[in-house]
C-alpha cells in the first residue's frame, strides 16, 4: 500500500516531475555506494539517507503506474529464483 504522503506528493508535483525524481534519487544512491566501495569512504549515513529517498520515490513510481500488486508478485517470483540459485550454489561447493 502506497503511503498517503507519497500519493499526495505525486498529485501535487505531478507524474513527470516525480518520475524524474525517481531517477535522480537512484543516481544519488548509486553515487554513494560507489564512493563507499571505490574510495572506501565511511558514508553509511549518506547511504541510509539515499536508500530511504529511493524507497519513497519507488512508492510514488508504483502508484503512478498503478503496478503495486504486480511488483509484489514479481518480487516473490524473483526471490524464489534467487533461492533456487543459492541452493544450487551451495550444492556446487
Amino acid at each position: 500500500m502506497v503511503h498517503p504522503i507519497c500519493k499526495r506528493a505525486l498529485e501535487t508535483w505531478g507524474e513527470t516531475a516525480q518520475m524524474l525524481m525517481v531517477i535522480e534519487e537512484m543516481s544519488e544512491l548509486t553515487k554513494e555506494i560507489l564512493k563507499n566501495i571505490n574510495r572506501h569512504k565511511d558514508n553509511i549515513s549518506e547511504i541510509i539517507e539515499e536508500t530511504a529517498d529511493v524507497e519513497i520515490m519507488l512508492e510514488q513510481l508504483k502508484a503512478n503506474y498503478k503496478i503495486e500488486q504486480e511488483v509484489i508478485e514479481y518480487k516473490q517470483k524473483k526471490l524464489l529464483q534467487i533461492e533456487e540459485r543459492l541452493n544450487q550454489w551451495k550444492k556446487a561447493e
